[in-house]
Formats: structure tokens, sequence, C-alpha cells
């Protein structure tokens, strides 16, 4: 779906995973200092809407998401997960209950998957689920950020922002009223900064949430049985994932970032040495320069220098091995 404020002025179309919102509107780092400022908005529009309805709608969820969504609030925003029956990442849900209706960002195109899987559990349950991003975009308010949210609108505030699901046929006259936009590269530059590792970025066919820590964000260790929480269990009391979730400093006189699955080796063995992880997300950060996430197996030492494809890398913990 191809957002329309694609035609605002600079705006460069995103690729990959991000196609059909701008990944920039001509001024990279400008777009970084002003969200992270608390000036302006990100158009995510391309990202699934999806709502539950109905009496049963906390209870059922419950009984499906990793998190603990029972007696989930009015307004509070939290984020859960659905998980294989072997624990590995399959859905991550923002998601936040307006005292009628949950709603649920997704990434982009996983929508239509999710709801199958949601429809062949209802059951006898009082709920229904539908899909809602024909007619809702969501727009990103970064912390800070004084703008008001036109009445109305759901929203789904966090420590790093406000998530607004607006009326596409707003979006436009939004845009007009909340500027400056800026694009999905400013937005991922920040979420790496902040550790916040994202569906299909950070994760593969194989990821557990321990890997990438997201228990106590969007995996509760407290509630009943979901799909996967065995292996969950197993991992917390009696073992560790086998791999982990760093950041990276990287060389910033290298002129391209590496991309998506780059190997990471240890500097010492160079380029030929055994593959120890991967790059995962790489952005240019407006203070920090060339950062990444990336993930590695547990063993490696902390403190080792690493390189990705021929890119010097130093690492710091995400999650402690």
């Amino acid at each position: 779906m191809k957002s329309p404020l694609l035609s605002l002025p600079g705006a460069v179309p995103a690729e990959g995973r991000d196609e059909g919102v701008a990944a920039h509107y001509g001024d990279l780092f400008r777009e970084q200092r002003s969200l992270a400022d608390g000036a302006g908005f990100v158009d995510l529009s391309h990202r699934g809407v999806v709502t539950v309805t109905g009496d049963d709608r906390l209870s059922w969820l419950h009984l499906l998401l990793t998190q603990h969504v029972s007696e989930l609030p009015a307004g509070q925003a939290t984020e859960a997960l659905i998980l294989s029956a072997n624990g590995h990442i399959e859905h991550a849900l923002s998601l936040v209950d307006d005292g009628e209706t949950v709603w649920a960002h997704v990434e982009p195109g996983t929508q239509g998957e999710l709801i199958a899987y949601l429809e062949s559990m209802k059951f006898f349950y009082r709920v229904e689920v539908a899909d809602r991003t024909d007619e809702f975009a969501v727009v990103h308010l970064s912390a800070g950020s004084t703008a008001e949210a036109p009445e109305g609108v759901v929203v789904r505030e966090t420590a790093y922002g406000r998530d607004l699901f607006l009326p596409r046929a707003e979006l436009e006259s939004f845009a007009g009223a909340h500027g400056p936009a800026a694009g999905v590269l400013a937005y991922e530059a920040l979420r790496v900064e902040g550790h916040r590792p994202r569906l299909g970025f950070e994760t593969d066919h194989r990821t557990i949430p321990h890997e990438v820590g997201l228990i106590g964000t969007a995996v509760h260790l407290q509630k009943g049985c979901y799909r996967g929480q065995e292996t969950v269990a197993r991992v917390q009391n009696l073992g560790k994932p086998p791999r982990r979730l760093v950041f990276l400093h990287l060389d910033g006189s290298e002129v391209a970032l590496p991309a998506h699955g780059t190997p990471l080796r240890l500097a010492t063995d160079g380029p030929d040495g055994r593959q120890l992880g991967f790059v995962t997300t790489a952005v240019r950060h407006h203070e920090l320069g060339p950062i990444a996430l990336a993930l590695v197996k547990r063993n490696v030492p902390v403190d080792a220098p690493l390189v990705a494809g021929t890119t010097a890398a130093a690492q710091e913990a995400v999650v402690e091995p």
C-alpha cells in the first residue's frame, strides 16, 4: 500500500520490507535530530492493523499471546508475541485496548497470516477479528512530542513515543498540521540506538524470545499456558539461549553499511575465520555514527573485537551471555 505522503517534497521511497512509505525526505540526520527532540512524526502507514472486538477479546488473547492481557487496562500499551510450538517467534504485536476494541499493529504484510491463525483459534469465544489496514494508518510521534492526537483517534503510548491509529483519509491533513515528516530510516536509527528488536530483522525462523531481550517486555513469565511456553520456561529456568543480541559500533571510515545477514567473525581471525553471527540492522546515527544490531553465538566473548564482513565492529552486550 503506497502512502500519499510519498508526494511530499524530497520524499525518497523506502525499499524492501518498508516499501510503501518514505525512507527519508532529503535530510536523514535532520530528521533524526527532530525525532530525538520530540518534533515531527513518522509515517508507518505500511504496517498492518488488526483489531479484535467482543466481550471475550482480552481473556481469549490471553490464552494465545506471551503477554498477560486478561486484565489489561484501557489505554495501556503493551507488546506481545505468538510463538510456534517449539517456542520460535512467529508474530509480534504492538497493541492497546481502548475499552471496547484491541488495536494492534504488526509488520507489513504479516497481518493476513496472523488473522488466519487467530481465526483458527476462535472456537466458541465471543470475538471478532478484522484486518483494518485499508482503513487505518499507523503514525508515530516520538517521545517528548507535544502534538495532540486528533479527537477520537486511538493512541498507543510507550516510553519511546506514541503510535496513532489514524484514519487513512486523514493522513495528508495530519501531515500538514504536524510536520516535519521523518522517514523510516530516522525511525530505524533511533530503534537501533534503543536496542529494540524488530520481527524479521533481529529474528529469523529459529529465534526464541530470550535471544533478543524480549523477556519481560513482550513475554510475561507468570502467566498461564500458551503455545511455546514450555520452551520459554525451560530456557528461563534451566539454560541459556544459543544466541544473544548485541549492539555494534561500526568503523566509520567505511563507505557502505553491512547488509542484513553480513557474517560476523573475530577480528583476530579475519574474513576467513569461523562465522559467529550476523548483522541484523545497520544504520547511520546522527550522533553515534554507523551502528548496528546483530545476533552472535552466546559464547562469543563480550569484549572481543569483531569484523562484519570487512568492517571493524566493537560490541556491547544487549542480552547477557
